[in-house]
């Protein structure tokens, strides 16, 4: 089969309506009857939620930084589709600091579209520019020679005559106008610290895909960006499925709005490699299904759900049966907090959790942790043996107020520094703050 054709939408910085066009594409070329696969460069949770509801079907992350080559590539061809439309992350070639010229494993948008072939569509925020963007549109174009800039989409065009001001400069450096977006605030999504508020918690989220749709479809040339789509370019994929075997064979997964940043690839290996997966609501007071062998609570937002996570006498004591058994069980970010001693919500509330970590961790006392993560294991468990070393990344705003397990990792950021994060472990119950994406590949 010839590889999916597809375009990476890219933008030259963060806030420059890269999520929004991105969504309103993938809606609208679904709604023309595409079979659109979409997916996520970088490690994000939420943006990859939104695509699944735009195009119907999952979507993935690629991560140049974190994934092994052939993770990369058999994802992609895994998921081969009429087209393909990936959003990009930050600015097109914001990744990893101190990467070597070319190198195109630093998690930036570029290095995707170089490894992949597939060209950029850049979204330009224009409020408060005029020819200058088209300078930024020729300079990003030029700045490496293994990507290709099939076009660029104005947004925030305030008027006709501001249009006036940018789109000859654009033409007479022959870069392609594939069409503009005055600034609509009916068309943004809301948000909270860590993002977009989650597609599961948007009860409205297909209407305002629609209105996204409808404003592409009224704005930009969709027939000439398909055309402008271009084959992968990947080599094809050899060997087994990525990741690491399954932690069980039937593995009990929290799924509800306190439990969503799971990556939809870790899932889609452990079904493939013959595991089974067995979803329950903490939320909804569910205890782990008894019969497995093995629970993982995902991060997401038990600081806004702490209060009913503390009352769900069934979700805690099935989970301290569970580790009485010894049955293995791993949470990660929020996961991890809540298999803690407790939680600190964000007006100095404290919440009692399941007890079979030592972790007590503040929202009222909020600092940022944000990387990639490199993490050598220094015990077998359920991310692998000890001595393996898994790709992840970090992202919360917790303060650790008290530890007291033995650690799971010696932990280090992208630039090979050592970093606070260990984990911890105590029996089969283990946690991190990073969400493992991939073993380390060198």
């Amino acid at each position: 089969m010839e590889s999916s054709r597809g375009f990476i939408v890219a933008a030259a910085r963060s806030g420059a309506g890269k999520t929004t066009i991105a969504l309103g594409l993938m809606r609208a070329l679904a709604r023309r009857g595409r079979q659109v696969q979409t997916f996520k460069c970088g490690p994000d949770y939420i943006d990859p939620a939104f695509h699944s509801v735009a195009a119907g079907k999952p979507s993935f992350n690629l991560d140049t930084w974190s994934m092994a080559p052939a993770t990369l590539a058999g994802l992609v061809q895994r998921h081969a589709a009429e087209i393909v439309v990936v959003e990009g992350v930050m600015g097109l070639f914001d990744g990893v600091a101190g990467g070597r010229a070319g190198q195109t494993a630093r998690g930036a948008t570029a290095d995707l579209a170089a490894l992949t072939g597939w060209p950029v569509v850049l979204v330009l925020d224009v409020s408060g520019q005029a020819e200058t963007a088209a300078a930024v549109a020729v300079g990003l174009a030029r700045y490496r020679a293994d990507i290709s800039l099939a076009g660029v989409i104005l947004n925030r065009v305030a008027s006709p005559r501001h249009l006036a001001t940018i789109a000859p400069a654009l033409a007479r450096e022959g870069v392609r106008l594939f069409g503009v977006l005055a600034s609509d605030t009916r068309l943004a999504l809301p948000e909270r610290h860590l993002g977009l508020v989650q597609a599961v918690e948007t009860p409205d989220i297909p209407q305002r895909l629609d209105r996204l749709a409808d404003a592409v479809e009224a704005s930009l040339d969709l027939s000439a960006l398909e055309a402008a789509a271009r084959p992968a370019a990947l080599p094809v994929a050899t060997g087994s499925i990525a990741g690491w075997r399954p932690p069980g064979q039937r593995i009990a997964l929290a799924q509800d709005r306190a439990f969503t940043f799971m990556y939809p690839h870790l899932l889609e290996s452990w079904r493939l490699a013959g595991a089974e997966i067995l979803p329950f609501s903490p939320l909804a007071d569910q205890a782990p299904d008894l019969s497995a062998d093995a629970v993982w609570l995902p991060g997401g937002y038990p600081e806004l759900h702490a209060g009913v996570l503390a009352s769900a006498g069934r979700f805690l004591a099935g989970l301290r049966t569970a580790a009485a058994r010894a049955v293995p069980i791993h949470g990660e970010c929020g996961g991890y907090m809540v298999l803690g001693e407790g939680i600190e919500d964000a007006r100095g509330g404290r919440h009692a959790m399941a007890g079979l970590l030592g972790l007590s961790s503040s929202f009222a006392r909020r600092r940022l942790h944000l990387g990639y993560r490199r993490a050598q294991l220094l015990v077998d468990g359920v991310l692998g043996s000890a001595g393996t070393a898994v790709a992840g990344h970090e992202f919360h705003y917790a303060t650790i107020l008290a530890t007291g397990d033995d650690p799971l990792v010696d932990c280090f950021d992208a630039s090979g520094t050592f970093v606070s994060e260990a984990g911890a472990r105590r029996g089969s119950v283990s946690g991190t703050f990073f969400h493992a994406i991939d073993r380390w590949q060198t």
